[in-house]
């Protein structure tokens, strides 16, 4: 059975069939997401708990280890890790490949509702959780400045339109702010006139409490109308609680503003964030698992003039760092590589059949191919990035093999004096079953790479369906269009006889004739030689696979090659006994010194008490140093950066593959795991030390902060239980002079506002 037959006979119907394959791959090209790699991401979730003024222990005994003992119940939890610290818990789960993110996030929803009887009834909020890998860098940072509105103005204005609109934005996991705090009113004790007045602290939070009401009071109505009832309850500014009554002593009224500092402020003072050297605000925007980032991006980018609009006049919004700006840029050199590819291909087909007509038919076998592993690559929710782009350049060496096939069994017989009609159902009669062997063969070659498992698996699916469904389109073109098209585009028998006139083409078409003899003939001495050398021949053999298994052992080996993203991140890790103003002085040391390095474009970053984080974006490739990288500013950078004292900023190169849900400033993590954390402590010490002794790393840190100041009080039970004083009553005075505690909630159209006491 000729299969090819049909075709030929049947050019309309082959060149409608050609040209269906052809539109619905450019189509699907417009149509597909791009990205960098393919979508492979195990599902992850974060959950966040704030309880301010709580300590690392605190918060791991009283918050984490609630949330985990019903977290740990979640069907298909790969890994759960948690990081407690000064007043915040965030805990993340990761997932089995399989695993649906909006399942796994409705059972983790159910686990936080489970949990909330156990957790201490001081966390005035539920925790929070996240459709986000706390590990992935941000694919955007914003930067929010202004010459006349405070950080708290910004950061209000940040939270009430930015932060709401953006998270909408499909594809964005989360949006972050940092450097600021919501504005709130201040209340600042002074210990000395508690005790004048014979006052506690409880006293005043009480008081606070009862006289910031928001409470419903219901209406009047009669006959005729129907009246709302409405009082002036809400407290909202500073001037609203200075005369507040706390107590009345010898006939006259205590009020608050004879305790304590009243303020409008912010509910955090001890946060700050820089934007190329001005006070700011930092929004970093993280997408959610498996969302496509270039996608996410152009549609923050569409939203941002709504976004600006709404946003005060005063305030200047500029995008400070784009990921996705050497995503485009590595994308547009696959694609110009396998433009470059097919060119060649064709080219060499030219040089090899010296027939421009019939090189016509496997250089559009070649496009056609390509197209419909596009289609193909659609219909399978594939995306373009470097690895399915990189099949595709590969598949240019593939698929125009078997045109090549068909078409020189075709010639052969054209030559031999047959019709080119003819010689076409012969010759693709012939090698039909030839064609469909080497295609199924070159299909089985990537059959491992298709049943491989794990992370590794899923990444190269991609790559290895990509390549096979361009095969099996080369099969269908080469059977259908290639045959149709040799038995209308090849010379008669008696043609080339015709008498040619000489020009620049002939000339050059002589000049390679004569040379590929000479290949020809070159090639027939050196297998000759081969030939009667037999044992030579096997004795270089043998050497190239011993050379080659001994380059397989020496050769560094990885799972993914080290990129220039253009962007540096860096982790700001102080000594741990430093106040917040002292890490504030060295933060903007450190960013001075970033800015004055030519090759920086942008940095912004902010830090708290505990730390921080900086963000670097880079000058294009062009712009820089000749031959510089992003690795290689980081390591220009590193000496400079050491010469501020008691502070170290951990820089790394952020990668677009990345596995884990830890996060941390750095690119490879080790992790210790102890049911004792005295032991876990010392040991972690202990390896911490031999690690930061090994000559091949740098930047070497840990997140286990155990050395900072601390004040330990020790309660005289008996003497309290004597006094009517309970345990409890102790931690609430400790609470309200030191927690930086919420007292109350002023309520307004926009947003919630917060009393804080300390």
């Amino acid at each position: 059975m000729n299969i090819a037959a049909h075709f030929i006979r049947r050019p309309v119907a082959t060149t409608l069939l050609t040209i269906g394959i052809a539109l619905t791959g450019v189509a699907a090209y417009f149509q597909l997401p791009v990205s960098s790699l393919p979508a492979i991401d195990l599902p992850t979730i974060q959950i966040s708990a704030r309880l301010p003024g709580a300590s690392p222990e605190v918060m791991s005994t009283s918050v984490a280890t609630p949330l985990e003992r019903h977290l740990g119940l979640i069907a298909d939890v790969s890994e759960m890790t948690s990081n407690s610290g000064v007043g915040q818990t965030q805990i993340t789960l990761q997932f089995g490949l399989t695993r649906d993110i909006d399942g796994a996030a409705r059972d983790v929803q159910a686990a936080i509702a489970a949990a909330r009887a156990d957790l201490p009834t001081t966390l005035r909020t539920n925790p929070t959780y996240r459709k986000i890998n706390p590990a992935d860098q941000p694919i955007l940072i914003m930067s929010l400045t202004s010459p006349t509105l405070t950080r708290a103005q910004i950061y209000d204005a940040a939270a009430t339109i930015l932060q709401q609109k953006l998270s909408q934005v499909q594809g964005v996991g989360d949006v972050s702010l940092g450097g600021g705090a919501n504005p709130a009113v201040r209340i600042d004790l002074n210990p000395r006139a508690l005790v004048k007045y014979g006052i506690s602290p409880e006293d005043v939070r009480a008081a606070i409490s009862s006289t910031n009401g928001n409470q419903p009071k219901g209406y009047l109505s009669n006959d005729r109308t129907r009246l709302q009832i409405y009082t002036n309850d809400q407290a909202k500014v500073a001037a609203d609680y200075r005369n507040v009554v706390i107590a009345m002593r010898d006939g006259q009224a205590v009020r608050l503003r004879d305790l304590a500092q009243i303020v409008d402020d912010v509910e955090d003072v001890r946060n700050l964030g820089l934007v190329d050297g001005k006070s700011g605000i930092v929004v970093r925007i993280t997408r959610q698992p498996g969302a496509n980032v270039i996608a996410a991006v152009d549609r923050i980018r569409a939203e941002l003039p709504k976004i600006r609009a709404q946003l005060p006049p005063q305030v200047d919004l500029e995008v400070a760092v784009d990921r996705t700006k050497t995503t485009r840029a590595a994308l547009f050199e696959v694609e110009r590589s396998l433009a470059i590819s097919t060119a060649l291909v064709v080219l060499v087909v030219l040089l090899f059949l010296r027939n421009g007509r019939a090189v016509i038919i496997p250089a559009v076998a070649v496009v056609v191919s390509l197209l419909g592993a596009l289609s193909a690559m659609y219909l399978l929710k594939f995306s373009l990035d470097n690895l399915s782009l990189m099949a595709l350049t590969v598949a240019t060496g593939f698929v125009v093999d078997d045109a090549i096939v068909v078409l020189e069994n075709i010639t052969r017989h054209a030559e031999s004096g047959m019709p080119r009609f003819q010689a076409a159902l012969k010759g693709a009669g012939e090698v039909a079953f030839t064609v469909i062997s080497i295609s199924i063969s070159l299909i089985a070659v990537f059959l491992p790479i298709l049943m491989m498992g794990g992370i590794m698996g899923k990444f190269f699916f991609e790559f290895g369906l990509t390549l096979s469904a361009s095969i099996v389109v080369s099969l269908v073109v080469s059977l259908t269009f290639t045959p149709m098209m040799a038995a209308r585009l090849l010379d008669e028998p008696g043609y080339a006889q015709t008498p040619r006139r000489r020009t620049f083409f002939t000339v050059a078409a002589d000049f390679l004739e004569a040379a590929f003899d000479r290949i020809t003939a070159t090639y027939g001495r050196s297998l000759s030689w081969a030939l009667d050398h037999r044992r030579v021949v096997m004795g270089l053999l043998f050497s190239t696979i011993v050379l080659n298994v001994f380059l397989f052992i020496i050769i560094p080996k990885g799972i993914f090659p080290q990129q220039d993203t253009g962007m540096l991140v860096g982790g700001l890790q102080v000594d741990q006994a430093s106040s917040f103003q002292l890490t504030s002085d060295k933060f903007i040391r450190l960013q001075k010194i970033i800015k004055s390095e030519p090759d920086v474009d942008h940095a912004v970053g902010f830090t708290g008490a505990g730390g921080g984080f900086m963000f670097m974006s880079l000058k294009p490739k062009d712009q820089r140093e000749p031959g510089m990288t992003s690795d290689g500013v980081a390591a220009k950078l590193r000496p400079k950066l050491m010469r501020v004292p008691g502070v170290s900023l951990f820089l790394m190169v952020p990668q677009e593959f990345r596995t884990g849900g830890r996060q941390s400033p750095a690119q490879y993590q080790y992790t210790l795991q102890s049911d004792d954390l005295s032991a876990l402590r010392v040991w972690s010490e202990k390896l911490f030390t031999q690690l930061k002794k090994s000559p091949v790393l740098t930047d070497v840190n840990s997140d286990q902060q155990v050395h900072g100041l601390e004040n330990f009080i020790t309660l005289n039970r008996d003497y309290a239980s004597r006094m009517g004083v309970t345990s409890q009553a102790l931690d609430n005075v400790l609470y309200d002079f030191f927690g930086q505690r919420q007292v109350s909630t002023i309520y307004n159209p926009l947003n919630q506002y917060h009393v804080i006491m300390e």
